[in-house]
């Protein structure tokens, strides 16, 4: 990670891995300008994946001290660079606090305030996918590859449903290593034990690609399967193989919207053959920078303004 200087102007940061290759680049200028902003520029912070603990405090002590310094979009690091910064923040919101990540740093009155904006991103999202009573009418169930922040945050929004109908009988998480798979059995039981759960929770530790074609091979038709790895833009490949089956009537959501997608083809290439639908993480993009931006500039978003922002940015995708 580069040093980073006092910024001489307002300054909204971007902590990822790859930031420069970010549609955001674009998209934020325009945006600035349709918000009445154009003064804010953008700085993209780059940090290999799992950073050391010493980064994550540089960043967030930076954001901290400078005046110019508004706040931050987290992507990938929203987990890690809470662990390592958390006594820098002075306050996090429910959904940081219920989720353990942070994905907008801003400041209110003097005081750093993180909050986890996964589970209104990712919710809004879904829900445009799968409208409302989707597993009642399906019977499918999801599979989640991968337990990182948007595993955890998208767990979270379906057990906060309130009717049957738009809850899966069984949501099934396999994750390579084991912590992120513990963190995120520890939130779902909390949530559990506080609310109660009308979804099954299965947690699977696994790191072979030929056991999660077999994991993908048990779900029933009209299943939701998620690639939440990362892979495919942030490291190479696919969870799944090439001789994986996806379910018939099924759901397939890529998380991310660049890169080679390796997973997103390996659906599309059985779309027809399994009336398929696929979809990219595009609308949680938008809908991720439209909520930071929100908290760290102080502005309310409508609908309005949301369908313009969406515009600009789709002309620049």
């Amino acid at each position: 990670m580069k040093m980073l200087s006092p910024p001489k102007a307002p300054t909204f940061y971007f902590i990822g891995v790859t930031t420069s290759q970010s549609s955001s680049r674009r998209m934020f200028p325009l945006w600035m300008e349709a918000l009445g902003r154009s003064e804010v520029l953008l700085e993209g912070v780059d940090l290999e994946i799992h950073a050391a603990p010493g980064q994550y405090r540089d960043v967030v002590a930076h954001i901290r001290r400078e005046p110019l310094a508004l706040g931050a979009l987290v992507t990938t690091h929203k987990i890690d660079l809470l662990a390592a910064a958390s006594d820098l923040f002075d306050a996090l919101g429910p959904y940081a606090q219920a989720t353990g990540e942070v994905s907008s740093i801003a400041k209110e009155n003097g005081r750093l305030i993180g909050r986890a904006t996964d589970p209104v991103a990712g919710g809004l999202s879904l829900d445009a996918i799968l409208g409302p009573g989707y597993f009642g009418r399906s019977g499918g169930h999801v599979l989640m590859l991968g337990a990182g922040g948007s595993a955890v945050a998208l767990a979270l929004h379906l057990m906060r449903k309130d009717r049957f109908a738009d809850c899966p009988e069984r949501f099934i998480v396999v994750n390579r290593s084991a912590p992120r798979l513990a963190r995120l059995q520890e939130m779902v039981e909390r949530e559990a034990g506080e609310k109660g759960s009308r979804t099954g929770f299965d947690f699977i530790q696994n790191n072979d690609s030929k056991r999660n074609d077999e994991i993908l091979a048990g779900l029933p038709p009209g299943s939701v399967v998620v690639n939440a790895t990362g892979m495919g833009k942030d490291t190479p490949g696919s969870p799944l193989t090439d001789g994986a089956i996806f379910p018939c009537d099924g759901v397939v959501w890529e998380l991310n919207y660049r890169g080679e997608l390796d997973f997103m083809c390996q659906a599309q290439d059985q779309q027809v053959d399994r009336n398929l639908t696929v979809v990219d993480g595009w609308e949680y993009f938008v809908h991720g920078w439209s909520q930071v931006i929100s908290h760290v500039l102080h502005v309310d978003i409508s609908a309005s303004m949301f369908a313009k922002l969406a515009e600009l940015a789709a002309a620049v995708r």
